[in-house]
């Protein structure tokens, strides 16, 4: 988990970090903006911060470790999983796995309500109740619409905006709920 995801769990300040790790107040600022990487600081950097935040150095690490994909790739991999593993398993595997509120502590939000609009889309078509569990995260909508890169490369190529407003209008609900343009789950080759 990221670091200022942590604190902001723990509610507590970067002073305060430094104060209780022994840290300077530099070396956490550094940190916490990405100016110093977790995955370069001296393993007794990173045990004075796992103390003071009271977790492990793995969980530290862990998202520096984790390549974050393009979204268009990750768009992809999820309808691929829906495909290979069915509406069922796949809601069971986000849920038992809590994809959604992991990828959104590590601050991924487009991941984070991509997965949400999947799994409301998937409970909405095989008449399940959805999962009141991500309630707070149903109201956030991005500012600007994300499209799919196809849809911009035909905006573009064609210098009119008809494509995105054609996506927009045949765009799946869910999705749209976040400003998310997403017209087709299913055809996945």
């Amino acid at each position: 988990m990221n670091i200022n995801a942590i604190l902001k769990e723990k509610k507590m300040t970067k002073y305060k970090l430094a104060q209780k790790s022994g840290l300077s107040n530099t070396t956490i600022i550094d940190i916490c903006s990405g100016k110093t990487s977790v995955r370069k600081c001296p393993g007794e950097t990173l045990f004075k911060l796992a103390k003071a935040l009271e977790t492990t150095i793995d969980d530290l690490l862990a998202d520096s470790m984790i390549e974050r994909p393009p979204f268009g790739i990750f768009r992809s991999n999820v309808c691929h999983s829906v495909k290979h593993m069915g509406d069922l398993d796949f809601i069971l595997h986000v849920l038992e796995h809590d994809l959604i509120r992991n990828y959104h502590k590590r601050q991924w939000h487009p991941e984070s309500l991509y997965l949400l609009a999947m799994i409301d889309y998937l409970c909405r078509v095989n008449d399940l109740p959805a999962a009141i569990e991500y309630d707070d995260l149903r109201v956030v909508r991005f500012h600007e619409p994300i499209y799919s890169s196809s849809i911009i490369a035909m905006s573009l190529a064609g210098a009119t905006d008809a494509p995105k407003i054609e996506s927009v209008n045949n765009a799946i609900p869910e999705f749209l709920r976040h400003n998310i343009v997403e017209g087709e789950v299913r055809n996945v080759v």
